[in-house]
């Protein structure tokens, strides 16, 4: 099972399972479901040897190769270990949300399980054993649980998870204890950052015990006026509770969210339309542009779109380039190392192509 990974993991931006339409694609980008587990006996990983870590990458490996797995539709996963991957993959892995930032930079321990159209990826070795991760489009959280215990499933039935009765499963941070499950939404709020309402809202959802981060989870900014929406609490309630309370919430936002673009479309229509415009042009001609002037006119653009002024730009080619314009996959795209000036020159070349196209 261990192999070099397949061509399209790091030189295709967009994977199998965003080219799928899903609810609520018009706000929502992707619903991502991730479970942390540990492996009983063995010690958390930044306290584990390089060969408790080589053991751990067998055990998973064996378990994603056994008859249980085919039986399950798991079969054709991959196993990669982190060590065979070249800076510059690890770096186009974690800007398609497939890998973590800490697992790329401890790749001598760590590896990836990844299958399903890409909308199964499982981090071996990085904060904990096991992080069960699945991704679908749009506001699909409930989806994504169930394949995500698929999975769990799978590789419980092989390996003995660390658990206490009390606590749940043990995890290395104490944030994780109880069910392990960090669910999450990535939203796009461009009206309500217009009417000057997204500081208001967000802070109620963190009201409620809930994360509001960027698009590369913590410690990053909402680039492009898009937001992750996470839960907080892992610890008190089920699963199948957290992800709907999360549900729940998501959708009290969204619909303001819509509310508020129909007001835009009814009051400011032109205004609108013309920034969407603009954007699309200034995007269609530009020869350098930076990634954060990028996203912000993407997300005009696709507000544009969304409320049906724009026509001729597919849903799809937007999520494409929103990994693709990164700096990591401008440089895979290019063979070379880029500088800054030389990734916005080569950013604005992949932007007139794609929507040109």
């Amino acid at each position: 099972m261990d192999m070099s990974p397949s061509a399209d993991l790091t030189t295709k931006a967009l994977s199998r399972w965003m080219e799928a339409e899903g609810p609520e694609t018009d706000t929502v980008i992707s619903s991502r479901v991730r479970l942390a587990r540990n492996i009983e006996g063995m010690p958390f990983p930044h306290l584990m040897t390089a060969e408790q870590a080589a053991q751990v990458i067998g055990m998973v490996g064996k378990a994603f190769r056994s008859a249980e797995a085919s039986k399950a539709d798991l079969s054709g996963c991959e196993l990669v270990r982190m060590s065979e991957l070249s800076p510059l993959d690890r770096a186009v892995l974690v800007e398609k949300h497939l890998i973590s930032p800490d697992l790329a930079r401890e790749a001598e321990k760590g590896a990836m399980v990844v299958g399903v159209g890409e909308a199964v990826s499982v981090m071996v070795n990085e904060e904990d054993h096991l992080r069960i991760q699945c991704l679908f489009p749009g506001l699909q959280l409930g989806e994504a649980l169930t394949l995500a215990n698929r999975v769990d499933d799978l590789l419980e039935s092989k390996l003995e998870y660390a658990f206490g009765e009390r606590c749940g499963y043990l995890t290395a941070c104490p944030t994780n204890v109880g069910t392990g499950l960090r669910a999450s939404v990535m939203v796009h709020l461009p009206a309500l950052v217009i009417n000057n309402q997204a500081g208001r809202v967000l802070s109620t959802v963190v009201k409620l015990g809930f994360l509001v981060r960027g698009l590369y989870g913590e410690g990053t900014e909402a680039a492009g006026n898009i937001f992750q929406v996470s839960n907080q609490v892992t610890l008190g309630q089920s699963e199948a509770e957290t992800a709907e309370n999360l549900r729940n919430v998501v959708e009290q936002v969204i619909g303001q969210e819509k509310h508020l673009r129909q007001s835009l479309l009814s009051e400011m229509r032109d205004q609108v339309e013309d920034k969407a415009g603009r954007a699309y042009g200034t995007l269609l001609w530009s020869h350098v542009i930076s990634s954060q002037e990028a996203m912000q006119l993407l997300s005009d653009v696709r507000l544009g779109v969304e409320l049906g002024l724009l026509k001729g730009v597919e849903r799809r080619v937007l999520n494409e380039l929103l990994v693709a314009m990164r700096p990591g996959f401008l440089q895979k795209l290019a063979g070379q190392e880029l500088d800054a000036r030389e990734r916005d020159i080569k950013r604005a070349d992949l932007l007139r192509s794609k929507l040109g196209n």
